[in-house]
């Protein structure tokens, strides 16, 4: 394996690295993402075919595969193009996955509109330890962003995500027989508890405005998961936990 060493902060390929961890356009359009942390690289190394380029920082050593490009740079080089206040010495570009036809399946999540990168990342990564397929509608955080990848700790490797219309995705479940729950606070929804959601395509709403309207209105069947009568919602990302571990019990 050779390595290529960079010392100017303006190298092309360090000015590539910052475009793409700022601009999901830029991401789009290059066709990679970049991701940091010397655990995400081993993920990327065990489970994703896609990894392009790794950059270190002197004296962090990891192990890639021979056909990958290693570049190493100093220490405050590293430090002015990674994204994190403390760096850990290991950035890598991966080549983005192809796109996956979406595949209605029961017992699933549709997200809907989920912005904050922490809590896509956080669903992603449990739905991968709970082997819960996945689909992103309309408006979601890019999976491919840096603070996704990070929040899901690799499971975007393992489990690239799925991207979907929320048109196609009603249809392609009516067809398949597979009903459409939606979780919402309402006095005519059911206990997510006595729902059979393992059954169902399940949708989370967003953050700040829940399922969008016109899934609501269309949907089979609105859920509750219920709480306390003092407290107004949960987090996107614990609704849709309890959602996913509901689904593994029946």
């Amino acid at each position: 394996m050779t390595e290529i060493r960079i010392t100017a902060r303006k190298n092309p390929l360090l000015q590539q690295v910052k475009k793409l961890l700022s601009s999901r356009k830029a991401r789009e359009e290059a066709g990679l993402f970049v991701a940091d942390g010397t655990k995400l690289l081993k993920e990327a190394v065990a489970y994703w075919p896609g990894l392009d380029t790794v950059i270190l920082s002197d004296g962090v050593e990891a192990q890639v595969p021979e056909n990958v490009r290693v570049v190493r740079v100093p220490e405050d080089v590293m430090a002015s193009v990674s994204p994190m206040q403390s760096p850990q010495g290991a950035l890598f570009l991966c080549r983005l996955p192809e796109k996956t036809v979406f595949t209605p399946m029961p017992g699933m999540l549709l997200l809907d509109g989920i912005q904050d990168p922490g809590n896509l990342g956080t669903i992603l990564r449990t739905a991968d330890a709970l082997q819960i397929p996945v689909a992103l509608l309309e408006g979601c955080a890019d999976p491919y962003s840096h603070k996704v990848v990070r929040a899901s700790m690799g499971a975007v490797f393992r489990t690239p995500a799925v991207s979907v219309s929320w048109e196609q995705a009603q249809l392609a479940c009516r067809e398949a027989g597979i009903p459409i729950g939606v979780t919402a606070l309402c006095a005519r929804a059911k206990d997510i508890r006595s729902a059979d959601v393992g059954k169902m395509a399940v949708v989370i709403g967003s953050e700040g405005q829940g399922v969008r309207p016109q899934i609501l209105d269309s949907a089979d069947a609105r859920l509750i998961i219920p709480m306390n009568e003092k407290c107004e919602s949960l987090n996107a990302a614990v609704a849709a936990t309890i959602v996913m571990w509901q689904m593994t019990k029946l």
